[in-house]
């Protein structure tokens, strides 16, 4: 039986603090861009996750 996480948004990092309101899924506030995509890569190695850049501010790490 398999009982992995699959098709979720399972975190969003942005520097934005206004972009995200509300949120089922974690959101990571970063101080700066490069500390957003250290974040976004640091996570989708743990959770085996992939970052997608929403061309917003935001980034995304998603299980497919």
């Amino acid at each position: 039986m398999d009982t992995a996480i699959r098709e979720a948004i399972l975190a969003i990092v942005t520097t934005d603090r206004e972009r995200v309101i509300h949120s089922s899924a974690p959101v990571f506030y970063a101080e700066d861009e490069e500390q957003r995509e250290r974040v976004a890569l640091l996570l989708s190695k743990v959770t085996s996750g992939m970052v997608h850049d929403l061309e917003n501010g935001c980034l995304i790490i998603v299980k497919h």
